[in-house]
């Protein structure tokens, strides 16, 4: 039986690849539909890239402990997956308001919403 990685890694490109492309082209009620089903912490694709970063850490910790991984392969991925764990929090809090944007494009024709200026803030 052929050993599945090689597998693994194509469709991993081929998901991330597809996903980017297909993102550029949809209209905007799809778009931030898919935006608010990626960044899901819980059900998404930050939420499963987190829990696969923070498996890769605890096999690296394992490795790094036998002596095959150096230990600083096993604190950059648990940082990793405490940076990205911490990241789907924050857009977490931006999630509903994605897909209320996409229900509401469903729901017909709105008033247009009037431009605001941007403005950076962040939580500490």
């Amino acid at each position: 039986m052929p050993h599945p990685t090689p597998h693994l890694v194509r469709l991993a490109d081929e998901i991330a690849r597809q996903l980017g492309d297909h993102l550029a082209i949809l209209p905007p009620h799809e778009a931030t539909q898919v935006i608010a089903r990626v960044v899901d912490p819980a059900d998404g694709v930050l939420g499963d890239v987190t829990h696969l970063v923070s498996v890769s850490s605890r096999f690296a910790k394992e490795q790094a402990e036998r002596g095959a991984l150096p230990a600083e392969v096993w604190l950059a991925l648990g940082r990793a997956a405490n940076e990205l764990d911490s990241i789907g929090d924050d857009l977490d809090d931006h999630r509903e308001t994605l897909q209320h944007v996409s229900d509401r494009a469903h729901a017909g024709p709105a008033k247009p919403s009037a431009p605001v200026p941007l403005v950076v803030r962040r939580r500490r």
